[in-house]
């Protein structure tokens, strides 16, 4: 299938990788124009230097950006590039507003709009292991799945546009509280004066058990959170999330708290540190 990925960055690199090896018939395009040469020196394929060039002819656009104000800014580039029955798939994280606001944009011009938001963080998008949560159409995601199957290690329709987004916004906030949980086991078996590996051991074959605590327990306890997902961009999730709840009426008491000790993270430098570094905070007092 003739595609293209807008969005380079450390998930749409391998995972537009995966597209290619895949057999399909990849463009790419990167605001960095020399990110998207390492991608062809790397993949092969081809690159555009406009969002619409890359996007041209196109059956499936997939993009992964930065915020609401890019993905409306690169539909409305790759819109006019597309011919009718083609489909853009929105692997950003957004809010549901915005995804219903392009699908919308997309079905009057006949083009399909699938928000997708990701989970799996970089490590994920290499190994092709991603959780994709999907919103849209029964018809247009049905088209789209084989395509996005070669990065998923699963996959789920959830409803309608915008019900990808609010699935991710439940994954966010679930990460949140769990993180929190581990970094506060940590500290308190530092505190206590026990061997956290010995701790780690014994209480990670049980109840407490999570991916979090046994792929970060051991990085976190060393002090190394160069493991992915940014804290600037936890922040903006779990905004997206309070927003959210600040118009259903969900009750988010964690998640406001866990946003406001990422605050105390980015204030101390780590505004790329991962979401491990909730620990770091609770290591300077």
């Amino acid at each position: 299938m003739k595609t293209a990925f807008i969005g380079l960055g450390v998930m749409g690199f391998p995972m537009a990788g995966h597209l290619q090896a895949a057999g399909h018939d990849v463009t790419v395009y990167n605001r960095t124009a020399q990110k998207a040469a390492r991608w062809m020196e790397k993949h092969g394929g081809t690159s555009q230097p406009t969002i619409a060039g890359a996007s041209r002819g196109a059956q499936l656009v997939a993009l992964c950006v930065g915020n609401d104000d890019d993905v409306r800014a690169v539909v409305g580039e790759i819109l006019p590039a597309l011919e009718a029955g083609a489909i853009i798939v929105d692997h950003t994280t957004t809010s549901a507003k915005v995804a219903r606001e392009m699908a919308d944009l997309c079905a009057g011009r006949g083009v399909g709009f699938l928000d997708a938001p990701v989970s799996g963080g970089q490590a994920g998008a290499e190994n092709g292991q991603l959780t994709i949560m999907v919103g849209g159409d029964e018809a247009t995601y049905a088209a789209a799945e084989p395509v996005l199957n070669v990065y998923a290690k699963a996959m789920r329709r959830m409803g309608p546009s915008g019900a990808g987004q609010l699935t991710k916004m439940c994954n966010q906030i679930a990460i949140a509280g769990v993180v929190q949980g581990v970094a506060e086991a940590l500290h308190f078996a530092k505190r206590a004066g026990l061997p956290t590996d010995e701790v780690l051991a014994a209480i990670s074959k049980g109840a407490a058990q999570s991916w979090q605590m046994e792929n970060r327990w051991g990085t976190m306890s060393r002090g190394e959170f160069e493991f992915g997902f940014a804290v600037d961009w936890m922040r903006k999730d779990l905004g997206i999330a309070l927003d959210e709840a600040a118009s259903n009426g969900a009750t988010l008491d964690m998640t406001r708290m866990i946003d406001g000790f990422y605050g105390e993270v980015q204030a101390m430098g780590g505004h790329r540190w991962d979401t491990s570094s909730l620990v770091a905070r609770l290591e300077k007092k």
